[in-house]
């Protein structure tokens, strides 16, 4: 410890505020603080945060790994640690992720915020709202990456409660923190924490940073056993000293904590959908849906003031028209069961074909429908009967109340279901006057989910299509399948 100590006072690098705390990953109980709340400048322990947030966004069908994303401007130009994005590149966010988790990359991370925010401006205030919820009461972030600007804070007691959050709340991903290497789209990266992964027994993760301002950071987590340790430094004056004092803080939590211990997780915070409802153009703010009530009732609408009820046919009529129906469908029954029961009864010799006469029949209306009524129960709406064939009569219990509605609109191919049912809501209510009366359905395909609005006429899929490009959104017709 004290040749740890010394190392810092006699380095040549002038020693940024020093800050430590190390915490039972499996409890949150604190072994050990030092400076633990002083809001310092975090450097890319930031892009912790940053991955976090790509996460919840992923698992909430705001944005796919295999999505791609366009490089913007300001992503490229990202000081280094980067990638060497170029404007106007497409690169798949698991690459992008790839690249700032193991290479801590600020072009990556800028072209994360864009993707899931919008604008890094907008990705910096869910960062923010993140933060809160996850109880980092003492931080506030500006960018994406934690590249030095005035107010972006955080102290070494919050970034050890997101690194914690890290591991317990997407346990699938954790295991990018410990990659040595991994392929950041066709280029292969090294991990910023090599050194540290390779030299200390048990240790998996989590983030490196560095600034001037900031001095060397980490935080580190290892697992002994059924133990695990997370810590965190502030403000070291090199790789090698602050490497040195977070082996020697790991090594009191594991002598410390206790070989049992009741595995108490974070709790995890309520999401709030924030989606764009389409691809994000890096550089605008992207729309948003915020989910802030469920509904509980559907009360009927209360009668206008002034306006009359609603007439009442007579009773005489509605009985009527009652019988009409029962006796129609008594009528079916009775000749559908002369039929079954002829078709047992042995039949007299007909003659030869050539002496039938040949009767052409009679082409049924497209909009009528016949129906099988052996078990039906009475219809709700007037049966129809035909008129007389050559040939006996055609019974027709409902008319068709599909009115040629075979066609539906396509809105686009998604990653997720819970995307494509988005996209269909927002659209339905962009355009309440065509989409009113269709039907929102989602079909799973190989190439992802279809969102549909089916069970419209042909006129009014084109209308439709035709209003929503006018907007700006993709739409294609679906017609009637055979």
């Amino acid at each position: 410890m004290i040749a740890v100590m010394m190392a810092f006072m006699t380095s040549g690098v002038r020693a940024a505020p020093f800050a430590a705390i190390v915490v039972d990953a499996r409890s949150g109980e604190v072994l050990h603080a030092q400076n633990a709340d002083t809001r310092l400048h975090p450097a890319s322990l930031t892009k912790m945060m940053t991955l976090y947030i790509v996460f919840e966004a992923i698992e909430h069908g705001e944005i796919g790994l295999d999505d791609y994303v366009t490089v913007s401007k300001k992503a490229a130009a990202e000081p280094p640690s980067k990638l060497g994005l170029r404007p106007g590149q497409k690169i798949k966010l698991r690459h992008l992720i790839r690249g700032a988790a193991v290479k801590s990359a600020n072009d990556a991370a800028t072209a994360l915020a864009e993707a899931v925010g919008g604008s890094e401006a907008a990705f910096a205030r869910r960062m923010n709202r993140t933060a809160k919820a996850l109880g980092m009461t003492r931080t506030t972030f500006r960018n994406a990456h934690g590249l030095t600007e005035e107010g972006h804070l955080s102290t070494a007691r919050d970034m050890t409660t997101l690194g914690r959050h890290l591991f317990y709340d997407y346990p699938q991903y954790y295991n990018l923190f410990s990659r040595q290497t991994a392929d950041a789209g066709g280029r292969t990266v090294s991990n910023t924490n090599r050194r540290f992964l390779a030299s200390y027994r048990g240790a998996d993760g989590i983030k490196t940073g560095y600034t001037r301002a900031a001095g060397f950071n980490l935080v580190a987590s290892a697992e002994r056993g059924s133990e695990r340790i997370i810590a965190t430094v502030f403000g070291g004056t090199s790789t090698a000293v602050r490497n040195a004092k977070v082996a020697e803080l790991l090594d009191f939590g594991f002598r410390k904590a206790p070989t049992r211990v009741a595995v108490r997780k974070p709790q995890r915070p309520v999401y709030v959908a924030e989606a764009s409802t389409g691809t994000a153009i890096p550089g605008t703010a992207a729309k948003t849906i915020r989910v802030s009530m469920q509904i509980k009732a559907s009360p009927r609408p209360a009668r206008r003031p002034g306006a009359e009820p609603a007439v009442q046919p007579p009773a005489a009529l509605l009985a009527a028209v009652t019988e009409s129906v029962e006796n129609a469908l008594e009528a079916a029954q009775v000749e559908l069961a002369a039929s079954a029961s002829a078709a047992t009864t042995p039949q007299p010799p007909q003659p030869p074909a050539a002496a039938m006469p040949t009767v052409t029949p009679r082409p049924r209306p497209e909009h009528m429908q016949v129906a099988a009524v052996a078990n039906a129960a009475p219809a709700p709406k007037p049966a129809v009967r035909s008129a007389p064939a050559e040939t006996g009569q055609e019974i027709v219990t409902r008319l068709s109340s599909s009115g040629g509605r075979y066609w539906g609109i396509n809105v686009g191919r998604y990653g997720s279901q819970y995307k494509a049912e988005q996209v269909l809501l927002q659209t339905a209510l962009q355009e309440l006057g065509t989409l009113d009366s269709a039907l929102r359905k989602v079909v799973q395909g190989p190439r992802g989910f279809e969102a549909h609005f089916i069970g419209m006429t042909e006129d009014e899929a084109a209308l439709a299509c035709r209003r929503l490009q006018s907007h700006g959104t993709e739409c294609m017709t679906i017609g009637p399948r055979s």
